[in-house]
């Protein structure tokens, strides 16, 4: 059945200009969309509100690293980590545990790990999940001879491994030199040896940076290739190995390079602009082809990647990624999707020298946007039958199959539905035997995690969406989910956070790691938990637009009315819209606060609320009933200062105690802000020990014990990212002598020892016994990936992690 606009429109109560809007941003068909919820229709139209929200996610994290000059260093992070391990090396070997954190030996501090040695009582971190909810993943590698042994590589999680197929996941290592995996690739010749790229370089939402290629040779340990540590592998996008396992490629956002010496010591750049994909021929070494990261470039090479040719395309001009694969069936046929405004397909007939356009049409007749508005993030196009050379597969929102070549494409998938596949593209791989005939199975790496497709030529063949035949979701415990930020009730003991891409998800104790449950979609931001009310829990989406749910994390956004901060679906101009002051927040409105905003209810008053823009905002009536016209009423309590809002906190005790913190780090306190106008005092900037980063202030914690002692932390590669005062912000003293020099981004206080301190950075979580004056000199737990929060649930502290999920420890006894 084929729909109009105009039948969509009505349909959905929606006008029906947005309607193409929404076919195109998405990624989809109209009759996709006719089977979309209500609430995902309104979804998909409040993100076309944020045509720049690619770019605003991008800057988001790369605030957060910027050093006082507003640079990153290249492979900061792994300089960082050389230098406290040479310091672990020089000095006294590190004791079983600091404050309660396992801090001795590798391996140690997780729960399920080896056993203490006898007679020391070591308490375990316990993985949280979640469990089913898996995360970005831009490679897949199947072990030729056993293809129940699969690799994964994720964004930020590191690299992942199954010996069941998919049953169970378990992480190769939970200290890689760097969890920020962007690509994965099994050397032919060799099955057990497996190269990693990372840093990411498709400049999406939370691109993290890298440290060069990793390489095992067992399948098991990992070690770096040290002569790709340097400034050029920053971000490196796709790796490939000769049939023979003599040559290696690198793609990178600085260029080609190629090795070929057995120790992978010297790197030659052969190509000079960034380059997203590069593969060899299957069957002839001597041949290999490339896709431009971003300039809409294809080239080609005859003598194993020593020397390239541009390659040549006719009709419109290419523009953006270009995503290439060989035909298993005919390797002169290579397909290149080609990012343009929403994704097309050339095909080459002569390996990859010139490309002919296909017509890219879907069931409607229309022109395909199989890639939606993000085709330089997710895009993928796999050939791989050997019977087939007409046989394609696209992915970019969701995936499309074509059996003629791309001229026509279907949709398989359906982001929307949870028996389908999650959205986002990353990477199709055939199972070794895929023969075309008796095994038809493919893997896919997306945005949520590893998925399969039992039998492709099966899978999604439904007449109309949802597409969720033939899918099978293989995130069993594999758990890379990208956290900003995490709550929990101490009185139910659950715990909620806000997923890069994932929504805001739930979790339930009595479910256990495979039972979270998304309560809202899209990104998921800052979180909050109602000490009061175990019913009641606040999220964010983009820019502090702050929702509010009320039944205990059990249920999903279906009406969409549960934002607090002011806006709502208008059925009279069926679109989003904004209450009437004092029901919203300007900033929000507006688009004038970060990413992610810091927003924090007043731990001695559950009804009042701040919340982070370029001014500070207050309501006071945080659970008033919420309807089109009216809800929590917001004012502001703090000028703007020119400078974002990024970190916020309320005393425990006294709620006219308050910090804010600036993207530009400038530190203000008020000592009256319960006051209608508070005052506010920006401190730290006079006297011999001043506050001096001029960096993104990351984290303010007040002592509980001690009002006038608080600890602010800081972004950038600096080495000076931790500080604190005893007098209210007079006089301050820094405490990151001995923690690397990485970004600071949470820090925890013992509720009742307080001189015991938790410190989340860009590279795990270190622990003090002396109130921050010396730490850890490991990071032995969780995980070697940014710990972005910590909260306490009484005296077990949360670690919330960005790249593999949560962890809690028990600190009551320590």
């Amino acid at each position: 059945m084929t729909i109009s606009d105009a039948q969509l429109a009505r349909a959905k109560n929606i006008r029906i200009e947005q309607v193409p809007l929404l076919r195109r941003s998405r990624g989809a068909t109209n009759e996709t969309l006719h089977g979309l919820p209500d609430a995902a229709i309104r979804r998909a139209l409040r993100r076309l509100n944020h045509p720049d929200l690619p770019n605003a996610r991008r800057l988001f994290r790369l605030e957060q690293e910027r050093g006082d000059d507003g640079t990153v260093p290249a492979h900061a992070q792994g300089t960082a980590l050389d230098r406290m391990r040479a310091r672990l090396q020089s000095g006294e070997p590190p004791s079983a545990q600091t404050a309660g954190i396992p801090t001795g030996p590798t391996g140690e501090g997780l729960a399920g790990g080896p056993t203490p040695t006898a007679g020391m009582q070591l308490t375990r971190w316990e993985w949280l999940g979640p469990g089913n909810i898996g995360g970005r993943t831009r490679g897949i590698a199947i072990h030729p001879e056993d293809p129940l042994k699969i690799w994964a590589a994720s964004a930020g999680g590191g690299v992942w491994h199954t010996r069941d197929g998919g049953g169970q996941w378990a992480p190769v290592d939970d200290f890689l030199g760097n969890l920020s995996c962007s690509c994965l690739t099994m050397d032919p010749s060799t099955p057990t040896t497996l190269y990693v790229g990372t840093g990411e370089g498709f400049s999406n939402s939370d691109a993290l940076r890298g440290n060069g290629v990793f390489r095992t040779t067992d399948g098991v340990d990992w070690a770096p290739l040290t002569a790709t540590q340097t400034a050029d592998f920053r971000a490196v996008t796709r790796i490939a190995v000769s049939r023979t396992g003599e040559v290696v490629l690198a793609a990178t956002t600085t260029g080609l390079f190629r090795c070929s010496d057995a120790e992978r010591k010297t790197w030659t750049q052969v190509l000079d602009v960034p380059v997203g994909i590069v593969l060899f021929d299957p069957t002839d070494d001597k041949r290999a082809v490339a896709g431009a990261l971003d300039a809409g470039a294809a080239f080609v090479s005859s003598d194993g990647g020593q020397t390239w040719q541009t390659a040549t395309h006719e009709s419109k001009p290419w523009s953006g990624r270009v995503e290439l694969a060989y035909a298993a069936k005919d390797p002169a046929i290579v397909y290149a999707s080609v990012q343009m405004t929403s994704g097309r397909i050339w095909r080459s007939t002569d390996g990859g020298r010139s490309y002919h356009l296909r017509k890219t049409l879907d069931s409607s007749g229309h022109v395909a946007d199989y890639l939606g508005d993000q085709g330089w993030y997710g895009n993928a196009v796999w050939a791989g039958d050997p019977t087939d050379e007409n046989l394609v597969v696209l992915g970019g929102i969701d995936l499309w199959r074509s059996t003629d070549g791309g001229d026509h494409l279907t949709e398989i998938s359906t982001w929307w539905h949870g028996r389908s596949v999650h959205a986002d593209h990353h990477a199709i791989v055939s199972h070794p035997s895929y023969d075309g005939t008796d095994n038809r199975t493919v893997f896919f790496g997306n945005d949520g995690g590893v998925f399969k497709a039992d039998d492709l030529a099966r899978t999604g063949t439904e007449p109309q969406a949802p597409f969720v035949d033939g899918w099978t979701e293989l995130d069993n415990n594999y758990g890379v989910t990208q956290f900003f930020s995490g709550a929990g009730s101490r009185l139910s003991g659950k715990i909620i956070g806000g997923a890069q891409d994932n929504g805001t998800l739930c979790f339930d104790p009595g479910t256990g790691t495979e039972g979270w449950q998304e309560i809202f979609g899209g990104d998921g931001g800052w979180c909050a938990s109602d000490p009061d009310d175990p019913d009641v829990f606040y999220g964010e989406y983009v820019f502090l637009n702050i929702h509010r749910n009320t039944d205990g994390g059990t249920s999903d956004d279906t009406e969409g009315d549960r934002y607090i901060s002011g806006q709502f679906w208008n059925n009279d101009i069926r679109d989003w819209d904004w209450k009437p002051l004092p029901f919203h927040i300007p900033d929000a409105k507006n688009n004038q606060a970060l990413f992610i905003a810091p927003f924090a209810l007043d731990p001695n008053n559950s009804d009042r609320l701040l919340a982070g823009g370029l001014s500070l905002w207050r309501t006071n009536d945080a659970k008033a009933t919420n309807t089109a016209a009216s809800g929590p009423s917001w004012q502001a309590v703090k000028p703007s200062a020119g400078s974002k809002i990024s970190a916020l906190a309320v005393a425990p005790g006294n709620s006219d105690l308050i910090w804010v913190g600036h993207v530009n780090g400038m530190l203000f306190r008020t000592v009256n802000g319960t006051a209608a106008t508070p005052s506010w005092e920006r401190v730290g900037v006079t006297g011999p020990s001043r506050l001096r980063p001029s960096r993104y202030c990351t984290c303010v914690a007040v002592d509980p014990q001690d009002l006038e002692t608080a600890f602010v932390a800081f972004g950038g590669f600096e080495p000076d990212n931790l500080w604190v005062t005893h007098d209210g912000g007079a006089r301050w003293t820094q405490l990151a002598q001995s923690l690397p020099d990485v970004p600071v981004r949470a820090v925890a206080i013992h509720p009742r020892r307080t001189e015991l301190l938790y410190c989340g950075t860009e590279v795990g979580l270190f622990a003090s016994e002396d109130r921050g004056v010396t730490w850890s000199p490991t990071n032995e737990g969780p995980a070697n990936c940014s710990v972005d929060q910590l909260f306490w649930m009484d005296e077990t502290l949360v670690s919330v992690t960005h790249g593999r999920g949560m962890f809690r420890i028990d600190l009551s006894t320590v």
